[in-house]
């Protein structure tokens, strides 16, 4: 049972705003071979290039191969995209583009060479994304396991580039325009192709479209870029190396058990294949609503940059910070400026969906009382950040957390209906809105129903409102956190036991037996 309060918040805060001041932070302009793996909390690169953005379309067919979503679905969903990543690891690193992410169905890769030519770095996209889509529709196995469906989204121009802070995946983040509009094309529909911006259409003598998720590059477009980029690899050569790899280093079966609660104790990098996670949670999402545009307005001159990095990792910090330290939950990885994590209560074996539901209902609450705060103290330290909001999107259901990919270059996978349902509540929401995923509503406490209400959407839901709201509908959570606040204002100062202080309900897990 997670708790949190605005002097334990306030104090994190100033701390990370303490350890980034802004005389430290450099930002740099990004030249020729600068290697950007390695990136310090406290630099940023300006960086001109193209970004792609590739989307799986089939996934969420994959996943609801089964009516019920049990084992079988989720390890077909888990090799599919094994065999997939490691398909796309091996062509980027034959175009030498920047490797960012895998996000489940969603690759992220940049190009900054040549250097100084626009137009032949998008060109170089172009027949890239191509490739992706032609190796990628014969490296299907069977019925169960089949080609992937393409859709790629394409933009050009300056970015940010920051570290992401991940132990063992220091990959930079890209901060700016045109990271988030090739990710909008590639998200743009459900039709397969290639989808430039008007920008990248421009910068290869393309006309402007009328809607760019609309208008696909057509064949003799699509060759010219092929002929202009003149990739050294086929996709014979990629699904021969791809397929004598599957050969010598076969995924093999996955073997999945469950994390004994909570998940903050859980060790991401530790998982495999045979040593992946399965069982019921809460998924959440929480969104930075408005960063493109207040990176763009600031990313122009090394002041506002500074502001712009400093907003940035006070930001996601905190709401980290909430997410592990206050409800002993678990971030699976920061997705540009979005924070995704699971929570679960109970045991390895049995979820307590209720109380589960009411902890992460809480703990989004939260993460809005904390974002209020840190707008506030990095505005009163001079980073004016206020123009943000925050979109939390949560939903409860069958989690799986591993890792997928080459060897030596595993990357995080946490996917399920509910994960990809958690995004899509998330994205259904204002910058000051929170939403509940429909099986996380039928599954919760009258406390929570009456906090959402039929639409399941509720804005400026902050802890306090969530706390009483909740706690006065009896929700067995959060009475329990009201119910060990107010005994431990009671407690005297040289109260030596904490069960005295406790007469009428433990401080700790309502199921305390169920946590091994």
């Amino acid at each position: 049972m997670g708790t949190w309060n605005s002097g334990r918040a306030t104090k994190r805060i100033d701390a990370k705003i303490d350890s980034l001041p802004l005389k430290d932070i450099e930002i740099k302009e990004y030249v020729r071979e600068t290697d950007l793996s390695g990136l310090s909390g406290n630099t940023a690169y300006r960086v001109d290039g193209v970004h792609l953005y590739a989307d799986i379309l089939n996934l969420k067919d994959i996943l609801n191969v089964t009516t019920v979503e049990g084992e079988t679905c989720h390890k077909r969903t888990l090799r599919f995209l094994n065999m997939h990543y490691r398909a796309a690891h091996r062509i980027i690193g034959a175009v030498e583009s920047i490797f960012v992410d895998f996000h489940n169905q969603r690759l992220h890769t940049v190009f900054t060479k040549p250097y100084d030519d626009e137009a032949k770095r998008v060109h170089r996209a172009v027949a890239t994304a191509q490739l992706i889509i032609n190796v990628l529709a014969r490296t299907g196995e069977d019925a169960d396991h089949p080609a992937a469906k393409v859709r790629v989204g394409i933009d050009t121009g300056k970015a940010l580039a920051v570290n992401n802070g991940r132990r063992g995946h220091r990959e930079p983040l890209f901060l700016g325009r045109p990271a988030n509009h090739a990710a909008k094309r590639a998200g743009g529909g459900s039709a397969q192709g290639i989808f430039l911006t008007n920008e990248a259409r421009k910068a290869i003598g393309l006309a402007e479209a009328q809607d760019v998720d609309k208008t696909p590059l057509n064949a003799e477009e699509i060759a010219k870029s092929e002929q202009a980029a003149r990739l050294d690899v086929t996709v014979d050569g990629i699904v021969k190396d791809w397929a004598e790899d599957l050969k010598n280093n076969p995924i093999g079966d996955f073997v999945f058990s469950g994390h004994t609660p909570p998940f903050s104790t859980l060790d991401i990098e530790t998982l495999s294949v045979k040593n992946s996670r399965r069982q019921d949670a809460a998924s959440i999402y929480g969104d930075l609503d408005g960063f493109t545009v207040y990176v763009g307005a600031n990313m122009g001159t090394d002041a506002g940059a500074k502001h712009v990095v400093r907003a940035l990792h006070v930001l996601r910090s905190e709401l980290d910070a909430v997410l592990h330290e206050d409800f002993e939950g678990r971030k699976i990885r920061f997705i540009g400026d979005c924070i995704h994590g699971v929570l679960a209560e109970g045991t390895a074996q049995t979820t307590d969906a209720v109380e589960t539901i009411s902890s992460m209902t809480l703990c989004a609450a939260a993460m809005r009382s904390s974002f209020k705060i840190a707008l506030k103290r990095l505005k009163d330290m001079g980073t004016d950040a206020s123009s943000l909001g925050l979109q939390i999107g949560f939903e409860y259901g069958p989690i799986t957390v591993t890792r997928l990919g080459m060897k030596g270059g595993l990357v995080r996978c946490a996917v399920s209906r509910g994960i990809l349902n958690s995004e899509q509540e998330q994205g259904r929401c204002k910058g000051n809105q929170t939403a509940i995923g429909a099986n996380a509503y039928s599954k919760s406490s009258h406390g929570v129903h009456a906090l959402f209400g039929d639409m399941r959407i509720r804005g400026d839901l902050d802890y306090e409102t969530a706390l009483n709201g909740m706690a006065g509908k009896n929700d067995t959570v959060a009475r329990a956190v009201k119910t060990a606040a107010g005994a431990s204002l009671l407690k005297p100062a040289s109260s030596p036991a904490a069960p005295l202080s406790f007469p009428d309900r433990p401080a700790g897990p309502t199921k305390p037996g169920g946590f091994a």
